[in-house]
């Protein structure tokens, strides 16, 4: 469905406040100053009509975009030429349109409501809670970004990193006592918040299409599904990176891939738009502490239900909080093929070993033979 195509929609849904405005202008115009006062109320109800979220629509964005996943693969039928202009036009999309739509400039308070989640240094039990979706999802695309993106918003963005440092000791060596430098490693914690920003910046994007526009459509909406079963499963999911480009990459801290390999969205995967990773933890809790046991029951939840919905984690200790796709490449490498196809590697590896060292003996004995003593 194309923007033209939802302009009538919008526009009837707009005509009772549009309709309410004239009528109080057109009664200050009439009456006195006392009136025109006593119609102020009837206005600001008007406003707070239009902002009222209207409850269960979320259960219909869900809806559609089962829809979605459903005909995603179903090839586009041309329109008939001969239909009738007058015919009404639907308002939910049964296909994604294309990825190129953003959202509008301009937003209803209803949108506004959506995009502005709670704050993070606010009360954890308020940001821990449930996100709904309070209007019609008329385009599926639109609904889950703003889905993702609430949910990155909430999170908070911290971490735990290794720093060397430098200090000088006093040892004994040779029964003389001298002073020495070593390295010593320690765990600081880490506030990575600036990165995301700076990224965005740097490729002059609003936030939210960099790091969840960055993000595979296919791999959104598995990502939708997954993360919106686990909060109604009483956990509390957040997402703290999606999308990286390469310079991104670069400034990541710990254990990571090269910069242009990563499948967060490396330009040697596929750059912008092709994003097959995210980083997902808990924010249920009041310390880090807290948030870090009921991020590990989340974790517990995506490896036991997140296949149902094709998403997984690649790594699971190794980098914990990593997702991706389960049909994709990065999934197969690491956790793909059942358990005797792995035993089956195992063996031809420890075959391949074997096979190596006794050519070296066979070597080795040649190479005997042939000295003099």
């Amino acid at each position: 469905m194309s923007i033209e195509d939802l302009a009538p929609s919008l526009a009837a849904n707009a005509e009772p406040a549009d309709t309410r405005q004239a009528i109080a202008v057109d009664n200050v115009t009439k009456v006195n100053a006392e009136a025109a006062m006593a119609a102020e109320p009837v206005t600001e109800t008007a406003s707070d009509t239009m902002a009222t979220p209207q409850p269960g629509v979320m259960g219909n964005a869900v809806a559609n975009a089962d829809a979605a996943m459903a005909v995603e693969s179903v090839p586009a039928t041309p329109p008939d030429a001969t239909a009738s202009s007058s015919e009404p036009k639907p308002i939910v999309v049964a296909a994604l349109p294309d990825s190129s739509q953003t959202l509008p400039a301009e937003t209803s308070p209803v949108q506004a409501a959506i995009a502005s989640p709670p704050p993070v240094s606010g009360d954890t039990e308020e940001v821990a809670r449930p996100l709904d979706i309070f209007e019609e999802c008329l385009v599926v695309d639109v609904c889950i970004d703003r889905y993702l993106w609430a949910l990155y918003q909430r999170t908070p963005k911290q971490d735990t990193i290794s720093v060397q440092e430098q200090r000088k000791v006093t040892v004994k060596k040779k029964r003389k006592t001298v002073t020495v430098t070593r390295t010593f490693t320690r765990r600081v914690d880490n506030d990575f918040t600036w990165k995301d920003p700076k990224a965005a910046e740097r490729m002059g994007m609003p936030m939210i299409d960099y790091v969840i526009g960055g993000v595979d459509r296919s791999f959104k909406l598995k990502l939708f599904h997954a993360l919106y079963a686990a909060e109604q499963a009483g956990l509390a999911p957040g997402i703290t990176s999606a999308f990286r480009d390469d310079y991104r990459q670069s400034i990541a801290s710990g254990l990571k891939a090269a910069s242009d390999k990563s499948y967060h969205g490396g330009s040697f995967r596929g750059g912008y738009g092709h994003g097959l990773a995210v980083d997902v933890v808990s924010v249920k809790g009041a310390t880090r502490a807290e948030r870090w046991v009921s991020t590990e029951a989340l974790w517990k939840w995506i490896d036991a239900r997140g296949p149902d919905f094709g998403v997984g984690r690649p790594y699971l200790d190794r980098d914990p909080p990593h997702v991706a796709p389960t049909d994709g490449k990065e999934y197969a490498a690491h956790r793909g093929g059942t358990k005797a196809q792995h035993a089956e590697a195992d063996r031809k590896k420890r075959d391949r070993g074997a096979v190596r060292v006794v050519a070296k003996r066979s070597k080795t004995a040649k190479a005997s033979k042939g000295r003099t003593i």
